[in-house]
């Protein structure tokens, strides 16, 4: 299977600097997985995570619980990112996991109340320190995305990837 995917890390040319975007990214999720079980952080992002359409339910297991599930979360995407540097699918795996991870922390920027005052005055998109934080993450979400999508070859089809022995 590992031949319908590639890393940057045996690349040539132009690919191989995608590399520090892997590592980048390992900071990251270590620093923000790290975070996540300390008092200060489980109890700020109770207010993302009770107006969230996606991980609202994270709530039955209490403040700290719900913070100690994200950061295992994000130390196991750390984790997976690393051992991706070494084979390919779970490169993409762990890429298309920190694509997941950034898109639902980008909807907390709609959803989470406060965050974002839309208006059609002279300042159409005010947000607070909250929106601030949350922009990045469209960032974050295009450098695992573009993660994700180098590390499909070009000859990537699903078809080959579902039945490998059948010719296409």
């Amino acid at each position: 299977m590992s031949e319908y995917f590639k890393i940057s890390e045996r690349g040539a040319g132009s690919f191989w600097p995608l590399a520090i975007l892997r590592w980048v990214m390992v900071l990251i999720f270590v620093s923000f997985g790290i975070q996540k079980f300390t008092p200060q952080s489980a109890h700020g992002i109770t207010v993302y995570i009770s107006h969230s359409p996606f991980i609202f339910w994270l709530s039955i297991f209490g403040i700290r619980g719900e913070a100690d599930i994200l950061g295992v979360i994000e130390l196991t995407i750390a984790t997976l990112l690393v051992v991706g540097a070494f084979i390919p699918f779970i490169s993409a795996l762990a890429a298309f996991m920190g694509c997941l991870t950034f898109a639902v922390t980008w909807s907390f920027f709609f959803t989470t109340p406060g965050v974002v005052k839309w208006s059609l005055s002279t300042d159409p998109i005010a947000w607070n320190l909250m929106g601030e934080f949350l922009y990045k993450d469209i960032a974050l979400f295009a450098i695992c995305a573009v993660l994700f999508i180098t590390s499909l070859t070009h000859e990537f089809n699903i078809r080959k990837l579902l039945h490998p022995r059948r010719s296409i």
